[in-house]
């Protein structure tokens, strides 16, 4: 083994012989050498152009890449098993939910090593076996009661979420430093796998998550250039999707796909990340202070405008545009529940299939077959409708950040809302759960952090509620003792006080916090 790697807690017999071999252990060390100085380079970059916005400089289309942009390109060809994509399922790595999500009748499974996965060891090691197994169509479950789960004949599409590039992998190092999340999670998945996926007459694919500009998308291009090369499989073997859930990375959609263009396969409308983003990235502003969360809907002008940018960049350059997640979940005890998620849920997907997305995500098996009749509706027989194009349709930096929202409100019910969510999830994040159903919505890192992101900024910006009273650190606490108070009530005691505790210094904080998994890590 490579003495230059080192892993900082207990490693059995079975994982080092099916994930942690000495020749897996020495491709981390390959990719960590080759690339960890341009990760903290990049991460570096994100605070440069942190302090820019806050002093004022709004962002801007790149003059200097102007001829990327509706230039006469295109991505690579797409694969067989992702030209048609209506209908994409995501969750965590668990077996019986991969199982489930695998059966589901979706056309891909995006499986998450990111914000649907809490970053425990045997949430990471587990998923990683879980995958080998998937791939090789091994994977199976059997239930407490008996009940048994194994592959169906036709499954999805697998593709998998590395981490982004700002999280590290504390409990491996190399010469001492941490290794990046992102280089542990791809680098174990594609090395034990990627032979193997092409020789099933699929591939290596990925979704790749919290770029903030076109230099990281390069960098991602970079390591699939290198690990290709490393493992002698043909260049261009991988397939990339990137989530546009940065309100930077709308700016740069059509460089993001070039400089991937060997190797992507699309865009994804990632929207909560997206709003979360603009509240962090806008921080310091009060002129971009969003109401309730639950008034920030795909119609709002900055979500609408990033939207239909999406779908033109893509189909520009033969790229799939693929939307994103409603929060609403069924509920099978509970009939009344159930039929308003469908119904959000279908206005959500008529909606995406209108602008012209070519497919979409739901984050429930039952909810497959709704966004799938949208779909089939709208592409009949095609696989995609990249030939629809808007060329009429131009988008300004100002519309990109245009926040105005009709008779939006902050009203303490929303308020309470978004301490409960924060605190419930990362109470459930801490204990090993990284995709939670709260009051009949999916909440994941991602909702959270727009819940704790307008907690600290109403407070911190002095916001009124809507019957005139203001917002501020007293009634944060106020609220948040009630709420959990009320948590523990009702059997939400493990974690509680770890995650009040994560939320009081998240939000009490002088500087908004780049991300609420970061502080929260040292509770694991």
């Amino acid at each position: 083994m490579d003495k230059s790697i080192e892993i900082k807690t207990d490693v059995s017999e079975k994982q080092k012989k099916y994930i942690f071999t000495d020749e897996a252990l020495s491709f981390l060390v390959y990719l960590h050498n080759k690339f960890d100085r341009h990760i903290v380079s990049l991460l570096q970059q994100r605070e440069k152009k942190q302090q820019e916005l806050d002093q004022g400089v709004l962002p801007d289309f790149n003059q200097a890449t102007k001829e990327i942009r509706g230039g006469n390109w295109t991505v690579a060809e797409c694969p067989n098993d992702l030209m048609d994509r209506r209908v994409e399922i995501t969750g965590p790595t668990d077996r019986k939910m991969m199982i489930n999500a695998l059966n589901s009748g979706a056309k891909v499974f995006m499986a998450d090593l990111e914000d649907a996965l809490s970053p425990t060891w045997e949430n990471l090691v587990s998923g990683q076996m879980n995958l080998q197994k998937a791939v090789r169509r091994e994977i199976d479950f059997v239930a407490e009661n008996g009940k048994e789960y194994k592959l169906n004949p036709q499954i999805a599409t697998l593709v998998v979420r590395p981490r982004g590039w700002h999280l590290r992998e504390h409990r491996v190092s190399v010469n001492d430093k941490a290794i990046s999340g992102s280089l542990f999670d791809f680098g174990l998945y594609f090395f034990h796998n990627a032979k193997e996926l092409l020789k099933r007459g699929s591939g290596p694919y990925f979704y790749l998550a919290k770029l903030e500009n076109a230099q990281e998308a390069k960098l991602w291009n970079d390591v699939f250039v290198a690990a290709q090369d490393y493992l002698s499989i043909p260049q261009g073997s991988v397939r990339a999707t990137v989530l546009i859930e940065t309100i930077l990375a709308s700016f740069e959609m059509e460089e993001i796909l070039y400089e991937l263009k060997d190797h992507a396969a699309g865009l994804n409308a990632g929207r909560w990340d997206y709003i979360f983003s603009l509240i962090k990235r806008f921080s310091s502003h009060n002129n971009y202070i969003l109401p309730d969360r639950n008034q920030v809907s795909m119609a709002v002008p900055f979500m609408k405008s990033y939207a239909q940018l999406l779908v033109k960049s893509c189909h520009l350059h033969g790229a799939h545009a693929i939307g994103g997640m409603s929060a609403f979940i069924p509920n099978r005890r509970q009939k009344d529940v159930t039929e308003r998620a469908v119904d959000a849920v279908t206005n959500d997907k008529k909606r995406e299939a209108s602008q012209g997305f070519d497919g979409t995500w739901v984050a429930h098996p039952d909810l497959v077959g709704v966004a799938k009749s949208i779909f089939d509706q709208c592409l009949k027989d095609n696989p995609h409708q990249k030939n629809k194009i808007d060329h009429t349709y131009h988008v300004s930096s100002k519309e990109l950040i245009d926040t105005s929202i009709s008779d939006g409100k902050i009203t303490k019910e929303g308020f309470k809302s978004n301490i409960k969510v924060a605190l419930q999830y990362m109470s459930c994040w801490i204990n090993g759960l990284g995709a939670v159903a709260i009051d009949n919505l999916m909440e994941d890192a991602a909702t959270a952090e727009i819940s704790r992101a307008q907690v600290w900024q109403w407070v911190h910006h002095e916001s009124k509620f809507s019957d005139g009273d203001c917002v501020n650190l007293e009634s944060y606490h106020t609220m948040k003792k009630e709420i959990v108070m009320q948590l523990k009530e009702n059997g939400f005691s493990n974690g509680v006080d770890a995650a009040e505790k994560v939320l009081d210094k998240l939000v009490t904080s002088s500087h908004f916090e780049e991300f609420l998994t970061i502080p929260a890590q040292e509770y694991l």
